[in-house]
Parts: structure tokens; sequence; C-alpha cells
């Protein structure tokens, strides 16, 4: 296995908890960092231009993304162009299409010509991947979110679908994939082996980076014992 200083997938943070989100800002191997509304909101989040603009204010020389709000597309644009304004190492999440399934390539587009770095987020078919790859301007810097995470959710293979995404993306040298929505270590290692660039892992996975090459002997031993302490805790007996 290798070892993770050795990776060259990148990791990002995914939360939206400012202390975390500086605490891991300051680790080597976390490369960029990426928020939403969701994860915004459920942890708290009561002013979003604030929240940003604090956390901006720490982190200046890593990507930091964060995500429109709006659903009509004149006002993503503008939302956009202000997210866009708060630092150079903003990328601004541009949902992949609106909640009535309308595709925001000609916005992406707008926003890539005009130099705006985006993040095209919450894809998860390649006929999307290969929409919004014709959109950026290859001169732009970007990122392609592809919900991989979610993808598993359906029972589909992930793996294949990343794989066919970066040779898309191959054409666009300043278009990265992101694997996004991880569930579990494994896919570290699985974004590394097709060649993905980017990885986003969120608190709980990164809480486990210390497991990776663990002995599965000692992990079995620790299971049992954690099995027979907990039943003494309960006080069962038969």
């Amino acid at each position: 296995m290798i070892p993770l200083d050795q990776l060259k997938v990148q990791i990002f943070a995914d939360g939206a908890d400012k202390a975390s989100m500086l605490a891991l800002n300051a680790r080597p191997y976390i490369r960029g960092l990426t928020t939403n509304p969701t994860l915004m909101r459920n942890a708290g989040v009561a002013n979003y231009r604030s929240f940003a603009r604090e956390v901006l204010a720490e982190i200046k020389h890593k990507p930091v993304c964060f995500e429109v709000l709006a659903d009509d597309f004149a006002v993503m644009e503008r939302q956009a162009l202000e997210i866009a304004s708060w630092g150079d190492n903003v990328f601004v999440k541009i949902p992949v299409t609106n909640t009535r399934s309308e595709s925001s390539s000609a916005l992406v587009g707008r926003l890539a010509d005009a130099k705006v770095k985006v993040n095209v987020t919450a894809l998860t078919t390649l006929a999307q991947v290969r929409q919004v790859a014709a959109a950026l301007n290859p001169t732009t810097a970007s990122y392609v979110s592809v919900f991989a995470g979610r993808i598993a959710d359906t029972g589909a293979d992930p793996v294949p679908v990343m794989a066919q995404a970066v040779h898309i993306l191959r054409g666009n040298p300043n278009a990265q994939l992101i694997w996004a929505s991880s569930r579990e270590l494994l896919n570290i290692f699985q974004a590394e082996s097709i060649g993905c660039p980017v990885i986003t892992l969120t608190s709980s996975i990164l809480d486990k980076l210390a497991m990776i090459g663990y002995d599965l002997a000692q992990y079995s031993l620790d299971t049992v014992r954690m099995f027979h302490d907990d039943a003494l805790g309960a006080g069962f007996s038969l």
C-alpha cells in the first residue's frame, strides 16, 4: 500500500467548521478545502459571506471552494462573480444543473471565459462530464466534481466511471477531476490507481488516516477485545 506522503492524488478537506478547516489547512497533506450549503447549515453557519471571508482571511495559499446559492442562472452568475472576487484562491462551485434539471453548461462556459475559476459539482454521469468538459475554457483553472460516493450508493461501481472521466478531461490541461462524496479510506487508493488528481474527504474519513496500513491481525484482535469489553460493560449474562 502506498504511504500517504507518496500519493499523487491531492487530498481536499470537505467541511464547514471554521476551526476544523483552519486546523486542516495547517496540515501539509491537505492541498485544498471545499464546502457546500448543506455542510454549512449542519455546522450552524449563520452568515455565508462573513463565514467565507473569515476562512479566506486565514487560508490564502490553497484552493478553497464555495458554492452559489441560487437556482436561477442569472442570479447564479451574479453570485459567482461576487464569490470569485473574495480571493485568488477561490473556486466557485456551480451545480451541474438547477433544480429543474436544466444544464448549467452555458453559465459554466461564460464564467470560465471570464476567467472565473469554477468547480462544477454534483455530477454523476459521463454524459454530464462530457458536457461540462466541452463548456470549460482550457485557459482557466477548473475542477469537475463527480460524486463517486453517490454512484456507489446506488450499487454501481464508481471506479470505471471515474477512470473514464479522467480520460475525458485529459484534453483540458487546466481541468482537474475531483473524486467527490467519498465514503471510505479505500477511495483514496482507488482514485490514485486511476490517476484521479483530487479527492475530497470529510473529517470522519480524515480521522481514519492513521489506519492506513494498520496490521489486519491486530485489527482483528482489537475488534474481539472491543466486543468482549462491551459485553462486560453492558453487564450481559447468559
